[in-house]
Order: C-alpha cells, then structure tokens, then sequence
C-alpha cells in the first residue's frame, strides 16, 4: 500500500551505461528482503495468489489498462519479500471501471479516497486501486508501453517499469515506511535499470532521487556518475 503523504564508485567505473528493463531482476542478484515488517501479514499464500488471479483477471475483462506497482513489483525487480495486499496502478479515467469490475468479481469495494485511491476486498485480501499516487505520479502511456510481464506464483503479471518504480518508491518513502527506501535500493542493485529514461522520468522529483542515488554509490552500489551530475545539475545549476 502506498503511503498517504501528499555505493561509492571511482569517477571511472561510475560512468554512463545502461541495461534494457525488460526483464525482472535474476534469482542470483537478488537481496535478502528480511523479515516480514510488523503488521504487514495478511491472508495465506493460496489466498493471496488467487484473490491476485481474480483481480488482473477483472481487469483484462474489462479491458482496463493496469500495472503493478508495490510489494509485487519489487519482488520482481529486486528484493523477495510477501506483501499484505495488492497495489493496481490505474488512469484516474478508468478507477471507477477497474472498482466495477472487482465488485462484479465479488469484492467488497469502496471509493476510499476520490483524490487517489478506491479499494477492494476478497478473502482478506486488500487491493488498492490506486490512481495518483504520493508526489503526483500518473500512470502514462511510457509506463504501460515499457511494462514488464512477471510470473508471480504461476500468473503473469504487468508490472511498472523498473525505473519508475525506484522513482515512486523514493518519493513515498517516509519513517513510517522505511522498506521503500530499501525495495528502491534492491531494484538498483540488480542493475537493470535503463539510466537514460530513469534519469528523465527523476526530474518530477529530483531531490529525493539525487538523496537515493547519492546513499546507493555510498554503498557500492552501480549509479553512473552521469545521471548525478544531470539531477544535481538540474537543481543547483552547477
């Protein structure tokens, strides 16, 4: 659920270079998500995958376009973690139709917040639709043109981009959800980024990307140099 608040390289080996983010991140790169935060356990396994198989199901019969955003979405592109709920990231257009088409399904819904977010239940499990999520981010036609397909508990799953995921993920964190900041850092990790399009998309929220990619070289951790310099240059003008 996204929260309601509206590595240090050489100069020579932290230069330009990039990856297609086309495919989530390998088994082998992948970081130890740790313990389960407290709070966060909800229905079982079984449960979740098919409320989830109910869910993308709705939405492909109502031809309504998605991605997953969330706890799923940074099981695939970094850190295997569970997650309590599932995280729908819609067009502000289409949150009414995506909570029809769960409540045809048989979920419980509500229309929890008419700025952001509706919400659906089946078997104790949550689903966010989500349609602007914190720092004013849409989703846009690139993100569902570049949207990874995943096998998440044998079903296919669209996910946002990589990159923009780390962005989301970078903006809405606060104290209260620290494993943003570290889903964030897990995607990064596993070097599937593709530097060019994440150093555009960041400047909707230059500060807090710079803060991420600044700690993640602290760490020893791939950023090219480039992309630091194009967001500190964006902000300072040096």
């Amino acid at each position: 659920m996204q929260s309601t608040r509206d590595p240090t390289h050489s100069e020579d080996t932290a230069n330009a270079g990039s990856g297609p983010s086309n495919k989530p991140c390998p088994e082998h790169m992948r970081i130890d998500g740790g313990p389960v935060e407290p709070g966060l356990r909800g229905a079982d396994e079984q449960i979740f995958t098919y409320v989830l198989a109910e869910t993308i199901g709705a939405m492909e019969a109502a031809a309504v376009p998605h991605a997953i955003i969330g706890g799923i979405a940074a099981s695939g592109f970094g850190r295997p973690r569970w997650t309590h709920d599932i995280d729908l990231f819609v067009r502000p257009e289409d949150a009414g139709r995506a909570l029809e088409a769960l409540s045809e399904r048989g979920f419980r819904t509500e229309r929890t917040d008419p700025r952001w977010l509706y919400k659906g239940y089946k078997e104790d499990v949550m689903v966010d639709i989500i349609f602007r999520s914190t720092g004013g981010f849409y989703l846009d036609q690139e993100m569902l043109d570049r949207a990874v397909t995943y096998r998440f508990k044998g079903h296919d799953v669209r996910l946002v981009p990589p990159e923009d995921l780390v962005i989301m993920k970078a903006v809405v964190h606060d104290e209260a959800g620290p494993r943003h900041w570290h889903d964030a850092l897990s995607i990064i990790a596993c070097g599937n980024v593709d530097w060019p399009y994440f150093a555009r998309r960041s400047m909707k929220a230059p500060r807090r990307v710079l803060s991420l990619l600044v700690y993640a070289q602290s760490i020893d951790m791939y950023v090219p140099n480039d992309v630091i310099r194009q967001l500190h240059g964006q902000l300072y003008g040096m």
